[in-house]
């Protein structure tokens, strides 16, 4: 069981016991594909913090204030750099017969806001970060790669030259 103060932007298939605090109100927003999707935020927690848990569609009335949640097989998004916990397709949530009692409020992970890593790095297809190359100081011959072996080429970095190149010959 994972407890709301230890979900992080990397969390994925994680168990959580909750309590729901508080419902907002339901919305109707636009996917980037163009569908009508009903959701509701649900400000669930534990004895260790609170976190807004992503209802959608069928969801929304499966939850009840003050009822106790398993999320099971859950995961966590970022929406705007602020965790949100997801139970999406592979996961379910059940009531439970377990109780929490008091919940701490004046933790929300929620409200912490993270950076969010790129999804893609430019520089090409292959992702690659070039740095300090310079450009013009690559020499090829023919049948070798960066100058030959050992030492050849620029600086004497051949050998690395060599392991780096390896998977987009030009010929």
């Amino acid at each position: 069981m994972t407890k709301v103060k230890d979900l992080t932007p990397a969390s994925k298939q994680v168990n959580v016991l909750v309590k729901v605090v508080g419902l907002s109100e339901e919305r109707e927003i636009t996917s980037k594909f163009g569908e009508a999707r009903k959701l509701v935020e649900a400000t669930v927690g534990d004895e260790t913090a609170t976190v807004l848990l992503t209802l959608w569609n069928d969801q929304i009335g499966q939850v009840q204030k003050d009822e106790t949640v398993l999320v099971d097989n859950g995961y966590v998004t970022l929406v705007r750099g602020h965790i949100r916990l997801n139970v999406g397709k592979y996961g379910s949530m059940t009531k439970s017969d377990q109780t929490i009692e008091t919940v701490n409020t004046a933790l929300d992970v929620s409200a912490v806001e993270y950076e969010r890593e790129p999804r893609y790095r430019s520089g090409g297809y292959s992702g690659e970060r070039r740095s300090g190359s310079g450009g013009g100081d690559r020499q090829f011959e023919f049948g070798t790669f960066g100058g030959g072996r050992g030492g050849g080429g620029s600086g004497g970095g051949g050998r690395d030259r060599d392991r780096r190149d390896r998977g987009r010959r030009r010929f």
